[in-house]
């Protein structure tokens, strides 16, 4: 009696910890949030908690932050490796900052709108770098390549809406001040619909062009990445700040994976017995410096420094202070994320590396200058 053979088993796509935690948390999760709440035409998010969402941050965004620290001050190697980020951008931005609330003492805070207007420059470089980084990075799992003029024409879509977040920030500054917007800025404002279909345009040619190389489009991890920013700047255009309250999350949800995936290869590579205790330990860890962070600043440490200032200076500390850390992690993560470079592939990747030539019949060529973070 013959038996037939059982069909071997499709190999499981590569992926950073499965394809669904991929792609619900590279932009997955924040299109089933965030879409049906657009499509519904709600104009106000009054109904969404504000502990809730408060709560939210200090979970989520601050541990962002957190974790790329854990990486890049986790010895003195890294930190004298990368000076200029570690050292260097921290020094300058305390002495900016001792020097701009001491301008405030007597004047309009014009240095604290500047470091503000700096802040919100790296933020639009930040969303846009960040998802290039994450579709480098999945198409990379799957053994797919960007050639220099796909990639040139997919960057060019994020810089078009990097050009928009710009626009959104100075528009929505203005609202925020008793200062006249320029008729300028109104009109290009008013051309937001154009910015989305020119971005749209160029990166759905980018995607095709390397179909039409290779027979296949990008992985649809990297494609979810590249939708969920549209979305995004959606949420941005409909509801101002309350959106950026959401997108934040989604974006900082995006990059926790990573950054949990290269602990989880370290706490693997060095052998600790139980790797799911050292990960529950690492995020006990996170959680709770993100909720001591938020406690004193703002909170306690700023009330001391605040001493130092008048009233209308009093104000302007919170706002300096929580400007640096998001500077400085533009800084760090710059560092940090180049997938480009052989020791970042390595960590990130240890759990699949010996795999990656079956990717693909053909060898797989990290992305020029790609980064999760830019």
């Amino acid at each position: 009696m013959s038996s037939t053979p059982a069909p071997a088993a499709r190999p499981r796509p590569a992926s950073i910890f499965s394809p669904v935690i991929d792609f619900l948390l590279v932009g997955g999760l924040s299109l089933i949030v965030l879409v049906p709440l657009l499509l519904s035409g709600v104009d106000d998010l009054a109904f969404i908690g504000i502990a809730a969402l408060a709560w939210a941050q200090i979970l989520i965004n601050m541990s962002h932050f957190m974790a790329s620290y854990r990486i890049v001050y986790r010895d003195k190697g890294m930190i004298l490796r990368h000076k200029w980020a570690t050292l260097g951008v921290p020094v300058l931005l305390v002495l900016y900052i001792l020097l701009a609330i001491e301008q405030a003492r007597t004047g309009p805070p014009i240095l604290v709108g500047i470091l503000v207007a700096v802040s919100s420059g790296y933020l639009a470089w930040h969303y846009t770098g960040q998802v290039w980084g994450m579709m480098a990075s999945y198409s990379y799992l799957d053994g797919v390549r960007f050639e220099p003029d796909e990639r040139k024409l997919v960057r060019a879509s994020l810089q078009v809406l990097l050009a928009w977040h710009v626009v959104w920030a100075a528009h929505i500054w203005y609202s925020q001040t008793n200062l006249t917007e320029p008729a300028w800025l109104g009109q290009l404002y008013a051309t937001t619909p154009a910015f989305g279909l020119v971005a749209l345009v160029l990166g759905a040619l980018g995607m095709a062009r390397l179909r039409r190389r290779t027979g296949r489009l990008p992985p649809g991890r990297a494609i979810v990445a590249w939708a969920a920013i549209f979305v995004w700047y959606a949420a941005l255009y409909r509801w101002g700040l309350a959106g950026l309250f959401l997108v934040q999350l989604a974006h900082a949800l995006q990059y926790l994976e990573f950054p949990a995936r290269v602990e989880l290869n370290r706490a693997t590579h060095r052998g600790v017995g139980k790797a799911a205790a050292h990960m529950a330990i690492y995020a006990g860890v996170l959680v709770l410096v993100s909720f001591i962070v938020t406690q004193f600043v703002p909170g306690p440490a700023m009330s001391s420094l605040a001493t130092f200032v008048d009233g209308e200076r009093r104000s302007v500390v919170p706002v300096l202070i929580l400007t640096f850390i998001n500077i400085h992690h533009y800084f760090t993560d710059g560092v940090i994320w180049k997938i480009s470079n052989p020791e970042v592939r390595k960590e990130l990747f240890a759990h699949i590396e010996p795999a990656a030539p079956a990717a693909s019949a053909a060898p797989v060529k990290a992305p020029k200058r790609s980064r999760i973070k830019r």
